[in-house]
């Protein structure tokens, strides 16, 4: 069986380097652990996981929660499974995913949580171990998130430019940060414009916001455009546009937010705000793991960019940018 010198001969270095790479990479140099991985490989070497997890009294476990109803529609949590699991993988850290149905705390050194509701945070506070959130909060707890802000702004931004009259927000009927951050965005750039805001919210589902427009549409003239607060909002108000037989994009404009599935099938195909979240996953996943090293330690927030993709929902202005 091949041991820690074996890998430490090959790769010309300490045993404790070795030792360190594997359980603390942050601590050496890319150089060092290109070495020492190239000499795992070549030997086929596998860390005893369950060695280490002793000698650390630890479980090598994370656990997900998902608070809120997960689509079979759209892959949105499978890419931030996606990413955590890569984080994780890393340092030698299984995932397991726990359903809203189930509230088993377990064995595990930390949790990653997302779909929060007010309601949910009293029993979060209990929570002994090191916990991250994925999403926006107002209670103080170590979170990550796409900059929710920067992104209403960057779609607001976008439809004035293109020469819409009208701007209207449609938001999600929840009172939570994200949705409030998305607001403000848009709020900021239409009071720096000199333009009325106007902001309607509905359930965030598609039937939900055609519904709206449907029974409101005298409300919104030709030359309006929709910044939506997701892209599930967004599919509906344009089957509501064109059930009413109006030019898209040339009469309505249309934004959506979020990027993952439903933009890209939609026709025409959504202009949309897209959160990277995989890699939104990875940065969870990392945090979650300095926070247990460092046996919780406040980490604060950590929030992304996001970017604009055009498509065919708004008038045409060329390529994609970034905010």
């Amino acid at each position: 069986m091949v041991t820690l010198a074996d890998v430490a001969r090959r790769a010309n270095v300490s045993k404790m380097t070795v030792s360190r790479v594997i359980n603390h990479p942050e601590q050496v140099t890319d150089e060092l652990k290109k070495l020492v991985f190239a000499a795992m490989h070549e030997l086929d070497y596998r860390p005893n996981v369950a060695a280490k997890a002793l000698a650390k009294n630890r479980t090598q476990i994370v656990k997900f929660f998902i608070l809120e109803e997960i689509s079979t529609v759209e892959p949105y949590y499978m890419n931030l499974l996606l990413g955590i699991s890569l984080a994780l993988s890393r340092h030698q850290y299984s995932l397991q995913l726990v359903a809203n149905n189930s509230f088993d705390l377990g064995v595990c050194d930390g949790y990653i949580i997302t779909g929060m509701r007010k309601s949910d945070y009293e029993w979060i506070s209990r929570i002994e171990k090191p916990v991250i959130l994925f999403g926006e909060n107002l209670y103080g707890y170590d979170f990550v998130d796409t900059n929710n802000k920067k992104g209403g702004m960057l779609s607001t931004r976008y439809a004035l430019s293109l020469g819409y009259d009208k701007v209207v927000f449609v938001g999600i009927d929840l009172k939570e940060a994200f949705e409030y951050s998305r607001e403000r965005g848009y709020i900021q750039v239409m009071q720096e414009s000199l333009k009325e805001p106007e902001i309607v919210r509905v359930e965030n589902h598609s039937h939900k916001s055609q519904e709206m427009l449907q029974k409101n549409w005298e409300k919104y003239p030709k030359n309006t455009a929709f910044v939506c607060a997701s892209d599930r909002i967004a599919v509906g108000i344009e089957r509501a546009i064109q059930e009413k037989g109006a030019n898209i994009p040339d009469d309505y404009g249309i934004i959506g937010y979020d990027g993952i599935f439903l933009d890209q099938v939609v026709s025409p195909r959504l202009t949309t705000i897209r959160q990277d979240v995989a890699k939104l996953g990875e940065i969870c996943g990392e945090m979650l793991l300095n926070k247990i090293e460092q046996k919780g330690k406040k980490q604060g927030f950590k929030l992304l960019d996001p970017m604009l993709v055009k498509r065919e929902t708004t008038r045409r202005k060329g390529g994609s940018e970034k905010s």
